[in-house]
């Protein structure tokens, strides 16, 4: 089994560490690439990083690491709450998919307590900041090299 796992990062995400850091933190976005990097090697996954504003990209992306990847990490932003294409793409990839988010989603606008992209996950970790990745990482780990 592949030991790759994509983290991929949606519309928005490109600003952090300027963009609301009483929300979202005040790390950048190369940071978290950093931190995500570190864990995996500690954690013996490959990590492929990325982040498009563009809901196809992501599309395109989780299609690929369905041929490539053991899993995905995904904090897909506002598409979240939007796109039935990632939705679908999660369905449709066979490897699985843990959402993630920096804020607690369900502390703030109603418009946020929504994902269409949960039901596809396996699970959804939310409010934790850059840490929600790094718990992301490990539940993946777990989810596609099981020790037990």
């Amino acid at each position: 089994m592949p030991s790759t796992i994509y983290v991929l990062n949606g519309p928005n995400l490109n600003a952090l560490g300027k963009r609301e850091p009483g929300i979202y933190g005040a790390l950048t976005l190369a940071d978290i690439e950093a931190m995500c990097v570190a864990e995996g090697a500690r954690l013996g996954l490959e990590i492929v990083f990325r982040q498009s504003n563009h809901e196809g990209d992501l599309v395109d992306w989780f299609h690929e690491a369905g041929e490539k990847a053991a899993g995905i990490a995904v904090n897909a932003g506002a598409y979240t709450h939007t796109s039935i294409a990632l939705h679908d793409a999660a369905k449709a990839i066979g490897i699985p998919v843990v959402e993630l988010h920096l804020s607690n989603v369900h502390a703030r606008e109603e418009f946020r307590h929504t994902s269409l992209l949960a039901p596809a996950a396996k699970g959804v970790i939310c409010g934790f900041g850059a840490d929600s990745y790094i718990l992301a990482l490990n539940a993946l780990k777990t989810l596609t090299h099981p020790t037990r």
